[in-house]
């Protein structure tokens, strides 16, 4: 497995978790987020929670940027929220190894977090639609969940090794 999304809702680290694998393993890092058209981030700058249809072109652009990836024999770290199982099952269509790191937290420490955070299109207003919207990864094949409000480099010290421990023979 040459492919890991590090998911969950906004404000839960996906970037910074991300970042923090990379550094270790030397891996490529899709930011999920740039591959949203100016119309998503747009209604979403605005409070406006995104539908089904307005996720999938994103995730269809985001599974072919990862399968462009890796035919380059690249390692790579997507960030995406991947919040319903059919978005993963999208990018798993795509890149049918493909592993996911679950970032876990309630929705209060995910407001706060939000709250606090500059320069993100993303309204702390949108944190319930997205807790609506996700539909926790429990059962589904090369998943790992973490609690998200642990320190970053014990979550990607584990998630490496989980890793890792995936591609081993």
């Amino acid at each position: 497995m040459r492919a890991i999304v590090i998911m969950g809702v906004t404000g839960c680290g996906k970037s910074t978790i991300a970042a923090a694998i990379g550094e270790r393993t030397g891996a490529c890092i899709i930011e999920g987020d740039a591959f949203h058209p100016p119309e998503n981030v747009r209604k979403m700058s605005t409070g406006i929670a995104l539908t089904d249809e307005d996720r999938q072109g994103w995730l269809e652009h985001l599974a072919q940027e990862i399968a462009a990836r890796l035919a380059t024999w690249e390692r790579v770290v997507v960030t995406c929220s991947a919040l319903k199982r059919r978005y993963r099952d999208t990018l798993r269509a795509a890149v049918p190894e493909l592993g996911f790191v679950f970032l876990a937290l309630t929705p209060a420490q995910a407001r706060e977090r939000v709250a606090h955070r500059a320069g993100h299109f993303m309204p702390a207003s949108l944190v319930d639609s997205q807790f609506r919207d996700l539909e926790v990864p429990d059962g589904e094949p090369l998943v790992f969940a973490v609690d998200a409000t642990r320190a970053v480099d014990a979550i990607a010290d584990e998630a490496v090794a989980w890793w890792r421990g995936l591609c081993a023979p």
